[in-house]
Formats: structure tokens, sequence, C-alpha cells
């Protein structure tokens, strides 16, 4: 913008000053044209008074020298004859005798003025003068230069008032830019100081207050969110006080209560932090994964369902916050035991990929007729809320990857979901979901590694 503003009063000024330049020198040359002619009809008027007295060319000859310009002048009397150096022809002398005015003519690269002079008798005598033709352009070259000077000069202060306009309003949207991209990683604090011109200023202004509105509308959704969860607590807590009553029987269901009253925990906990940066946070995705697994191996094998955990073994950073992945792997492992029969088996299965990570769970299930449909946020035929899918994909858009559902090589339901671990040099994904599964003919998604051997 700074070049560009630069560019156009540049452009601007240079045509108002040629506008002005180019007349301007033209008529300081006709000035100049004009000014010689007149100084060359004066002293050929200086011997006017003496043609009057006498014709005798002694004394004109005298008169001549009195002038100061003898080698330039010229006279030529009435009877035939002239006195001085003359140069032009005797017809120009005769056509000039019989007018009433000075005339001027060529003579090579100069001129020649020849100016009649009535004497008595009806006689008339022509006075010569040279003018040499550096005499017409004497100064012209010079006020040329002091114009072309002052054009630049005025040239120049325009570009220089236009760029120094154009470093405040680069400055301010700079500032403002480099805010907006600061809060859109997550940097809530970020304020700019509204500043520029009174447009640019009302931006800043707004931003501000956008900022502003949208850290009270976060914490107050933390806030509800947190309360929401700890409202939880009471029928937890009646629920405790139940198995309690029940003896030792019912330890198993005391120890999945604990967990699921840790889980509510880091939910209020993990409610009322700030929220970071996307960039900022990172876990051990196996790590994650053999955590999840321990939970939820009780229930599979209370419901005899034969499970399997592949490609764990070893660490796998991914871009994402432990909690957040954690919550995605029990609503997809929740949606395992939900929706398919006791006995079902499934896998999970952690893929590794140059820049990328996946994530498999697939069961033998009867798996899902419609997985765009399943993938709509709120929406469930099977009496659920219908967000455990939609929570998978925006964690795996906000990594930069995608989440994909299709029939998995058990014969059931198959999701994979796909996490960049390559972020620090791709801007993330904002694409809209792919729904063809991994398995599926046509894929643009990112490729299906080797599947581990069990």
């Amino acid at each position: 913008m700074r070049r560009s503003l630069a560019l156009l009063s540049l452009a601007g000024a240079s045509m108002i000053a040629l506008a002005f330049l180019i007349p301007l020198g033209l008529i300081v040359k006709e000035i100049a044209h004009g000014r010689a002619l007149s100084e060359a009809e004066r002293q050929a008027s200086a011997l006017v008074p003496a043609l009057a007295i006498t014709t005798d060319p002694a004394r004109l000859t005298r008169a001549l020298a009195s002038t100061g310009a003898r080698e330039r002048m010229a006279v030529h009397l009435p009877g035939g004859g002239s006195v001085g150096a003359a140069r032009a022809t005797a017809q120009n002398v005769s056509a000039v005798s019989k007018l009433t005015r000075a005339v001027t003519v060529r003579a090579g690269g100069d001129y020649l003025l020849l100016r009649p002079v009535a004497l008595e008798g009806g006689r008339s005598a022509v006075i010569e003068l040279l003018v040499p033709a550096g005499d017409l352009t004497r100064g012209v070259t010079t006020s040329w230069a002091v114009l072309a000077g002052v054009a630049v000069v005025l040239v120049a202060g325009s570009v220089l008032v236009a760029d120094r306009l154009g470093v405040r309003v680069v400055r301010s949207a700079r500032r403002l830019g480099r805010a907006a991209v600061s809060l859109g990683t997550g940097d809530l604090s970020v304020r700019v100081e509204p500043e520029g011109p009174a447009e640019l200023a009302a931006a800043g202004e707004a931003f501000n207050t956008m900022a502003g509105q949208m850290v009270q509308l976060l914490t107050a959704e933390r806030e509800m969110a947190a309360d929401l969860s700890h409202r939880l607590r009471t029928p937890l807590t009646a629920l405790r006080l139940s198995l309690d009553h029940l003896g030792a029987e019912a330890e198993q269901s005391r120890r999945a209560l604990s967990r699921l009253e840790a889980e509510v925990d880091r939910i209020i906990t993990a409610a009322r932090q700030p929220s970071r940066a996307p960039n900022s946070v990172h876990c051990d995705a196996a790590h994650v994964l053999r955590e999840r697994l321990t939970f939820w191996s009780a229930l599979a094998d209370d419901q005899r369902r034969p499970w399997e955990l592949l490609g764990a073994s070893e660490p796998l950073r991914v871009p994402v916050a432990a909690t957040d992945l954690g919550a995605v792997v029990d609503a997809l492992l929740g949606n395992v035991f939900r929706h398919t029969p006791e006995g079902t088996a499934f896998t999970v299965t952690l893929h590794r990929a140059p820049g990328t990570a996946g994530i498999l769970i697939s069961d033998a299930g009867p798996g899902i007729a419609d997985p765009e449909a399943a993938l709509r946020r709120g929406n469930s035929g099977s009496g659920s809320t219908g967000l455990g899918l939609d929570i998978a994909r925006r964690l795996a858009e906000s990594a930069g990857g995608t989440l994909r559902i299709g029939t998995s090589p058990l014969g059931g339901a198959g999701v994979d979901l796909w996490l960049r671990t390559d972020r620090h040099d791709r801007p993330p994904r904002r694409g809209r979901r792919l729904t063809a599964g991994p398995w599926s003919r046509g894929r643009t998604g990112p490729p299906r590694p080797a599947r581990p051997p069990r």
C-alpha cells in the first residue's frame, strides 16, 4: 500500500508539473525572443535622429561607431549605397523602404532587423541591425533548468508527503492484521491502539470491542460448562452412597464411579482454564490410547467383547491436548459400546505416516448406514445426543486433519481420525469434512499406511 500511494502521488504530481512546465517553458522562450528583438529595435532607433539631420556617409559612420554595434549595424542610403557592415539583399531593402514598420528577416542562422526611416522629399533610408541567434535564446536554458528544478522539488515533496501518509496507514493496517492473527491463534488479551486515518481508527476500536465481547462470551461459556459439570456431583454422590450399602460385591462399580468422578473433576478444571493457542498444546497419542483402553477394558471384559490395541507401543506426538484427545477417544469407543451388541469385537489402531497420525476405531457391528447424516451435529438415529462424531471432527480439523467414516475390515463401522503432525509449516484446514472411508474408492485424504500385523 505504501508503494502504491507513493507511485500514485508521483504520477499525479508529475502530470500536474508537466501541465505547467511545458507552457511556462514556451512562454520563457517567447519572452527571450521578444526581448532580443526589442533591444535591437531600440538600438536601431538611436540612429533615426542622425538620419533626420544628414545622410552624409562620413557622419553616419561616426554615428554608427557611437552606438557600440558598428559590426552588426548598417545604413542603406536613399540613393543607393550603404554605410557599415551591410548583409541584407537589395530586394529586402527595397521592399522594406516602402513600409512604415520594422521587419525581421532570416540571414543564415541569425536574424536581420530592417527599420525604414522616412526622410525629406519622400525619400527613405533603411537601418539594418544583425540579431545573432544566441541573443534570441539568451537565458532560456537557465530558466528552463530553474523550472525543471522547481518541478522536481515539488514532485519529490508530494511523494514524500504521500509516503509519510502511507507509513501511517500501513503501520495501522499491519498492527490491526497482527492483532487479528494473534486473536485467531488464541491470544484473547491482544488489543490495538486505534490510530491512523479515521476509518482505520474506527476499525481498531471495533476490533477491541469484538475482542472484549469474545472474552466475555468465552468466560460465560466456560463458567456454564463448569456449572453444568458440577451438577453431576449430586447424582454421583447419591450413587456412591447407594454402592456403599452393597458391600464388597460393588467394589468394581465403586472403582468405575471413582474414575467417573475424576473425569468430572478434570472437565470442571479444564472448563475454567483460559483457552490456549492451538499450536501451544501437544500430547502423546500412544499414551492417551493406552490409558483410555485401560479404562474401557473393564467394561469390555464384562460384556465379553474381544478388543485389541495396535501401533501404540511407541510415543507419537500430536498437536492436540491430551484431555481433548481422550474425550474424543471416549466418545468414539462409547459409540461402539452403545450401538453394537454385547460380545461385538473392536480394535483401536494408531497409524503413523509422514506428517500425519491416524487413529482407526473399527468394530464388527452393523455399521453406519448414512455416514453423512451421522456427521451432522446433533443428528442421531439411535437416541443419543449426536455430538460425539461432530466433536471428533472438530478436533481433527483443529489439527489440520479430517474425520472419515467407512466400513472397517471387521465388517462394521470404521472411524478414521487423521491429525497433522507437521502443523508448524502448514496452515490449518478449513474445508468441510469428507465422509468417504479410508477403504473406499477414490479417497482424497492422507494415504492409509500398511496395517500392522496382529
